[in-house]
């Protein structure tokens, strides 16, 4: 992650000083942040959680590197800081000669390297304005907690003040601030809860233990009752006599520096790698949109068991399962993870491996009218001995329709309603109602044995299962030679009589051409639903969209109860709002 941690103090002479900070550094280290590193060979590397190597090799300045200190470096200057007698005051961290931390993630190649202030001066200069808005103009109430603030120029901040118990301190305490810094306003705003947890926890660990000092300190000499006993001073001359602590004094830990070192090295790693970039190539599709619905229906249904055994239903109701099969039969195997077993048995055993291949096995007649009442809504119906046969069948013929549109009992022992499904998996000795097989609303295939005079050409050797059967594609209403059809049926059938074209680039023809359609179905639903337009303006509706035929309108009305409920909630939401009506009207 491309970012800076700072922790930052609110000197009583100076002001806001930046104490130190960690920043990332993806190429080799420039000189002055590691490229003098000691070999160490005698102190062994420590291995940090996350992959980071922290090792006590520090790099050691040269003396041109030492005698260019003061005039060249962009930290300020050494008459600036808090000095008295030679320690170590609240406005420094590390000795003037201490080279600071570097830490190696094996992994990334990355370095994190830890100083008292960057080295690049336009960093600098960014850490720096970052700190003193941190500890003077950008601060939540009450003066301790986390604030977001920043711009496209000087990056963006995450900054959460607190303070640190001091006994000689006015007020007994101290005020201090962790930062965060980065370019990528969006990705900073989305670690907001994972920046705050762990810098949280940084920040009550070094209250701990300043704590304990603090306590300390008043029990063997308590300041608050001197303070009060003690003349009044002017202000300015008691703050100048009373220079003020280092944090590791205030801890009471000389191994603050290398473990906030470690911290913030881990912060930073642990940060860039909880979140990841996906390339989006558009909005979600409806068919996304659906998966996700189910997605969230199976998890609330499942966490409405609390835990009790799931009764077994009663064969004369098979489960469906709208926008999927049954979970063992389901392609979306990622909706259904305990089932990923059963597909693998599944796609062994399956007999359809395409619909071009059923095309070939069923005949290019039998398969449009097939094909002409899947796309339409009306049920399908497969009577056949073979389980996996109807299956297979109905894993390449969903193929067709928007998840939203299927609903699929794969096998059942007796008929159902077409209102509960539109594929219907049957035994071969299922009676159907009379009026169903003369409905035109149904179209039945039944699967035979084959006689030896109407056996099925194979074509490859894994097709030995269909060289069995033979396919009887019949209904109520047969769809004539001459009869036009939808427009996307002509359109996958020219697609699947293209040798040209593979299996494979057929497959996104059909997911380009659902989508299409799937469009046009949005544009009639908020016209007609949505809008409440009259008949004549959706006339001229359905002609500019292409779709003014008759099969290419009940293609159109039953596509539409595919909808996503997202979609359709937006919308409503939508032309409920003031502002849309007003704009309406």
């Amino acid at each position: 992650m491309n970012a800076i941690v700072a922790l930052c103090h609110f000197c009583e002479l100076h002001g806001p000083r930046t104490l130190f900070c960690t920043e990332v550094l993806h190429s080799p280290l420039p000189q002055g942040a590691g490229s003098g590193d000691i070999s160490g060979h005698n102190e062994p590397a420590e291995e940090e959680e996350g992959g980071i190597q922290m090792s006590s090799r520090i790099r050691s300045h040269s003396p041109a590197e030492g005698a260019s200190a003061d005039s060249s470096s962009p930290g300020p200057k050494k008459s600036d800081m808090c000095e008295a007698s030679g320690k170590i005051c609240g406005c420094r961290s590390l000795a003037g000669g201490h080279p600071g931390y570097v830490s190696h993630d094996k992994e990334t190649s990355i370095k994190y390297v830890s100083h008292q202030h960057p080295n690049h001066p336009q960093l600098f200069s960014i850490v720096r304005q970052a700190c003193v808005r941190s500890l003077s103009c950008e601060v939540c109430p009450g003066r301790e907690g986390p604030i977001f603030f920043g711009d496209e120029q000087h990056g963006f901040v995450f900054s959460h003040t607190f303070f640190i118990k001091d006994s000689l301190a006015r007020g007994f305490q101290r005020w201090y601030s962790i930062i965060t810094i980065m370019m990528d306003r969006i990705y900073l705003i989305n670690s907001w809860p994972f920046l705050l947890g762990k810098i949280r926890g940084i920040i009550d660990e070094l209250q701990g233990k300043a704590l304990k000092v603090f306590e300390a300190e008043q029990f063997g000499c308590p300041q608050r009752a001197q303070r009060m006993n003690t003349a009044f001073t002017p202000f300015l001359h008691q703050r100048n006599g009373n220079a003020a602590r280092s944090l590791t004094s205030l801890t009471n830990d000389e191994n603050l520096w290398a473990c906030l070192h470690t911290s913030f090295a881990w912060l930073l790693k642990a940060c860039g790698s909880r979140l990841t970039e996906k390339l989006l190539e558009g909005a979600p599709t409806e068919d996304t949109l659906v998966q996700m619905e189910k997605l969230a229906d199976l998890k609330e249904e499942s966490e409405g068991w609390d835990g009790s055994e799931e009764e077994e239903k009663p064969s004369s109701q098979p489960d469906v399962v709208e926008g999927q099969e049954l979970s063992k039969s389901s392609p979306e195997t990622s909706l259904m993870p305990d089932c990923n077993s059963w597909n693998v048995a599944h796609r062994r055993l399956s007999v359809f491996r395409s619909l071009r291949h059923m095309r070939q096995v069923l005949g290019a007649s039998a398969f449009r009218m097939l094909a002409w009442h899947v796309l339409m809504g009306n049920q399908v119906i497969w009577k056949a001995q073979d389980m996996d046969l109807v299956q297979s069948a109905f894993d390449v013929l969903r193929t067709m329709l928007p998840i939203g549109c299927v609903r699929i009992i794969p096998y059942s022992d007796q008929y159902e309603e077409a209102y509960r499904c539109n594929f219907l998996g049957l035994g071969p000795h299922v009676q159907i109602p009379p009026h169903i097989l003369s409905s035109e609303f149904a179209v039945l295939v039944e699967v035979r044995a084959a006689t030896r005079s109407s056996l099925y050409p194979t074509l490859f050797d894994d097709e030995q299962s269909l060289n069995k059967y033979e396919f009887l594609v019949t209904s109520g209403s047969p769809v004539a030679a001459d009869r036009v059809g939808p427009t996307i049926l002509n359109k996958i059938e020219a697609a699947l009589t293209n040798q040209n074209l593979s299996v494979d680039v057929v497959d996104q023809c059909l997911v380009c051409l659902k989508e299409e359609w799937m469009n046009k179905v949005k544009v009639l639903f908020k016209f007609t639903k949505v809008d409440s337009r009259p008949k004549e303006d959706t006339q001229k509706l359905l002609s500019i969209l292409g779709a003014a035929e008759e099969d290419n309108v009940k293609l159109l009305k039953f596509w539409m109860t595919g909808l996503s409920k997202t979609y359709k909630s937006h919308l409503m939401s939508t032309v409920r709002s003031p502002t849309s009506s007003e704009c309406r009207n």
